[in-house]
Formats: C-alpha cells, sequence, structure tokens
C-alpha cells in the first residue's frame, strides 16, 4: 500500500476508503474498551459453564479476548452479547492477560491466561465452540478484521457447533 501523498492530496486519502471507515467505527468503542468486558460473564469453571450449556442442547461459546482490542469490543458488543442476552447462548470470556482464576474442562484450576496459553490462542478475538468433554464442535472464529462478514462467519460456525451437540 502506497502511503505517500498523490497530487496534493493527504496520505489519508491515500488508504482505501473502506479502512478508513473500519478504523473510525472502532475507534469510537476504545473508550468503552473496559467497562465492555462485563456484556459477558468471565469464566470460573469451564466445566460448570459447559453443563450448563449442554443442558439447553447448546454449544458452549467462549470468546478469548485482550483489554483494550477494539475488534474484540465490536465482536463482544455487536454480536456476543446480544445472543447472549436474548438467553439463546451460554457465552463466556477468557482474557488473556489475565491471572484471574478458572477450572477447566476437567477442573484443574489454572488462569485465564494459563488456558489461553494451553489452547494456543494468539490473537484477539477468537471465539471457540464446545460439546462434550470439553471438544472443539466448530471452526475457531479467529480475529475481527471483516467486520462486514463476521456475522456469516459466527453463523457458520454456530451452526455447525449446534449440530455437532444435537447430533
Amino acid at each position: 500500500m502506497n502511503l505517500s501523498p498523490v497530487s496534493g492530496s493527504t496520505v489519508a486519502a491515500s488508504l482505501p476508503r473502506r479502512h478508513l471507515m473500519v478504523a473510525g467505527a472502532l475507534a469510537a468503542f476504545v473508550p468503552a474498551a473496559r467497562s465492555a468486558s462485563s456484556t459477558l460473564p468471565q469464566a470460573v469453571s469451564l466445566a460448570d459453564e459447559l453443563a450448563a450449556a449442554l443442558r439447553h442442547g447448546e454449544p458452549l461459546v467462549v470468546m478469548v479476548s485482550l483489554e483494550g482490542c477494539p475488534f474484540c469490543v465490536v465482536a463482544r458488543n455487536s454480536y456476543l452479547a446480544p445472543l447472549r442476552a436474548e438467553g439463546r447462548l451460554d457465552i463466556v470470556q477468557v482474557d488473556m492477560r489475565t491471572g484471574r482464576p478458572l477450572k477447566d474442562f476437567q477442573g484443574q484450576a489454572l488462569t485465564h491466561e494459563e488456558m489461553t496459553r494451553r489452547w494456543a490462542i494468539k490473537l484477539a478475538p477468537t471465539v471457540l465452540f464446545f460439546g462434550k468433554g470439553g471438544q472443539e464442535v466448530a471452526e475457531r472464529l479467529v480475529g475481527g478484521m471483516l467486520p462486514d462478514f463476521y456475522g456469516a462467519y459466527l453463523d457458520q460456525r454456530l451452526e455447525a457447533a449446534r449440530k455437532a451437540v444435537r447430533g
């Protein structure tokens, strides 16, 4: 991408309009990043949270988030929190760089950060879908760079996860 001014225009004008629109939309969410994490409950016991989801015939959806991540704010507030608020899904959040205590699917005590490393997650947001035995039942939804398609990708993964859980 050429970022040098083009015949009297500014650097911003040479950026694709879509990138500027996405950046502007995300910038509006950045101040809310800290308070927004409360819209999804923090994972405490993955085994218990999975059991509750399976009782409803649904997968457990886990969003791995990073504080200050504007893409996480959009994924959380625009897609995942509304699904949870409708009562359609059990969704919890795991934070990449916190020492918050967590029990894994076997009841072992560890931290959110350790769980993130165990899952080998390197990019936030990452959304995971779990079924019986704590097995992943759909492809992970990694990143948030394609806001035009995020909802469709999320729907595809949810459909696959539901089929696996109800299968």
